[in-house]
């Protein structure tokens, strides 16, 4: 019997561009990777590198506030967690468009 999805289904997440890195480790990293999503590393460009606010930020990746505010906590507790216990962070998959429209 097929699984019924409880909610929304993840919507698509338009991005300015694709990390040309795609993966960060310690010099005595665990074999447990962190795997970040490119949407979420996008939050964290537009809204910690780029000062950009949440509402500014979410324009750009055309959604919500409130699910700008979902990936960008779970890009911060992925990358905190990584770095507190020398994890690998690879960033790959995720939902998301290059440009200005889908």
């Amino acid at each position: 019997m097929p699984r019924k999805r409880r909610g929304r289904r993840r919507g698509k997440r338009r991005i300015g561009q694709v990390p040309q890195n795609r993966c960060f480790s310690a010099s005595q990293a665990d074999e447990e990777e962190v795997v970040l999503k490119v949407e979420e590393v996008e939050t964290l460009r537009l809204v910690d590198l780029e000062n950009l606010n949440q509402e500014e930020a979410a324009s750009k990746m055309g959604v919500s506030r409130k699910t700008l505010w979902n990936d960008l906590k779970s890009a911060r507790k992925k990358v905190a967690k990584a770095l507190t216990e020398g994890k690998t962070i690879r960033i790959e998959g995720g939902n998301y468009f290059l440009g200005e429209e889908e």
